[in-house]
């Protein structure tokens, strides 16, 4: 009798999502401080372009967990990254090394262009595939690490919600994606990271909901009040 070949469920613990969530800030904040001249160490940017996949992982894990009629948390979280985004596109701004003096828009724009989709995902209101999709054309064009990066995050939520080939195929294509922009396959370590601590890690971390915020906001604040920024050619 033949067997079904089912794909995995993602299961972690709330110890290893914090402990992911704590890795990306680690590899960020090396990574800033040697786009921004601070440090000059090799595999640095390497291993930095792991930092968006991690973040993004993290909060596709913990929306995928929210009960679908309680749709408010997505608003909630929407609300938040919307709020910091714009209070750390004055340091991130200032920073230069960007086109057009602002574009694009900072991290926390990208993360909250992917809730915006699942929220339209999850609402099932009219037209919901249209509107997803426009958010997604419009939303990536204007954020960092674009449309892959927002389809990653999308797919690992889609994925981790229900595992389908669907959710597992924009998963890869936006991790694929951010192979190109990146000109390395780091971003691919993440999925290493996640299975390490699905199946081999057990940690207990205290969870520290509104600290990734305020840390993306002062850390690139404390790089720009010592001084240090991307010259404009």
């Amino acid at each position: 009798m033949s067997q079904v070949w089912t794909l995995p469920h993602v299961e972690l613990s709330d110890g290893s999502v914090e402990a992911m969530k704590w890795l990306g800030l680690i590899l960020m904040t090396a990574d800033h401080a040697q786009k921004y001249g601070l440090i000059a160490v090799p595999g640095v940017y390497e291993a930095g372009r792991m930092a968006f996949p991690l973040f993004g992982i993290v909060l596709a894990y913990n929306l995928a967990r929210v009960q679908s009629h309680d749709r408010a948390v997505y608003v909630r979280v929407l609300t938040r990254l919307l709020a910091y985004g714009v209070i750390a596109s004055i340091p991130f701004v200032a920073l230069g090394g960007l086109g057009f003096g602002w574009w694009p828009l900072n991290c926390m724009f990208t993360l909250a262009v992917a809730v915006c989709i699942m929220y339209v995902i999850e609402s099932r209101r009219p037209f919901w595939k249209t509107k997803a999709a426009t958010v997604f054309l419009l939303g990536g064009a204007m954020v960092e690490f674009w449309w892959p990066g927002v389809a990653l995050c999308v797919g690992a939520w889609l994925y981790i919600k229900q595992p389908t080939w669907g959710g597992l195929l924009l998963w890869l294509a936006g991790t694929a994606g951010l192979t190109v922009i990146n000109g390395n396959g780091w971003a691919c370590a993440s999925f290493v990271v996640l299975a390490g601590m699905a199946y081999c890690v057990t940690i207990k971390i205290p969870r520290a909901s509104r600290f990734f915020y305020l840390y993306y906001l002062a850390h690139l604040s404390i790089i720009l009040l010592l001084g240090f920024r991307i010259q404009s050619p």
